[in-house]
């Protein structure tokens, strides 16, 4: 694994590079959304600030999630380059989005409409920075073919172990391919980030099987319980979004009547 890049006098580390390449990537992406739907607000400005809010709520959420690691380091555990909990960086990013959305006057969920293909693409790249890295989000021991060791991450392992953020940029880039073609069809607001949440907190549900993360609840993962709420929140944005869509002609119908 390649932790750092090292370029004369200079140490990147690659698990900011691909955050900075993730960022680019959601904000192309999101740019040329918002130009297929019409929407002239800056797609630049929205993905920095919601990378920005997303990384935040990511640290905050892996430090109330681990305070074993705040005992022993203290503050200086808010800098460390590995430890970021996804369903933080979701809350965060999604509340930066829906701010933004309203502050713009494009809508809050349609603003999360979107953003989701880029959300689902960036987060993937993402996962290449956890990789290449090796900040310890790996699986549990497997002897299959692709299973991997990583002996010079941050956190090394020397056991083959499930690639796991392997897995989740695959999940990230299929989702992200999904929702980018769905979103060129008719649908009611909500839907597509609806889809987003069902499909994102399904995948990250699944891989926590493989992962060394330790169960609190039910045998389940900290991880596995925010998918969890993930998937049930895109379902109950998915009932809204359809029963909101059966009942606009029947409002219209009145409406006109009323006119009438």
């Amino acid at each position: 694994m390649i932790p750092y890049l090292h370029l004369w006098h200079f140490s990147i580390p690659t698990f900011g590079l691909m955050l900075w390449l993730a960022a680019v990537a959601a904000a192309l992406l999101m740019d040329r959304g918002f130009k297929r739907a019409g929407v002239q607000a800056d797609a630049v400005s929205i993905v920095a600030v919601t990378v920005i809010a997303g990384i935040v709520g990511a640290k905050l959420w892996h430090v109330i999630d681990t305070p074993i690691e705040f005992r022993e380091q203290g503050w200086r555990v808010l800098w460390d380059s590995a430890g970021f909990a996804w369903f933080g960086g979701l809350v965060f990013g999604l509340s930066a989005l829906i701010f933004q959305g309203w502050w713009a006057r494009i809508g809050a969920l349609r603003t999360l409409d979107l953003a989701a293909p880029s959300a689902a693409i960036g987060y993937g790249i993402g996962r290449i920075g956890c990789f290449l890295s090796g900040d310890g989000c790996y699986g549990l021991p497997t002897n299959l073919p692709w299973g991997m060791s990583f002996p010079n991450g941050i956190e090394p392992t020397f056991v083959r172990v499930h690639p796991t953020p392997l897995y989740e940029l695959a999940a990230g880039l299929l989702i992200g391919w999904w929702l980018w073609k769905r979103a060129v069809k008719k649908h009611p607001t909500g839907w597509i980030v609806g889809e987003y949440l069902i499909l994102s907190g399904l995948a990250r549900f699944l891989v926590e099987f493989i992962r060394r993360n330790p169960k609190i609840l039910w045998g389940l993962s900290n991880a596995q319980l925010a998918s969890a709420g993930s998937v049930l929140a895109g379902i109950v944005l998915l009932v809204w979004a359809a029963s909101h869509r059966a009942a606009s002609p029947e409002r219209s119908r009145h409406t006109a009547e009323r006119a009438a």
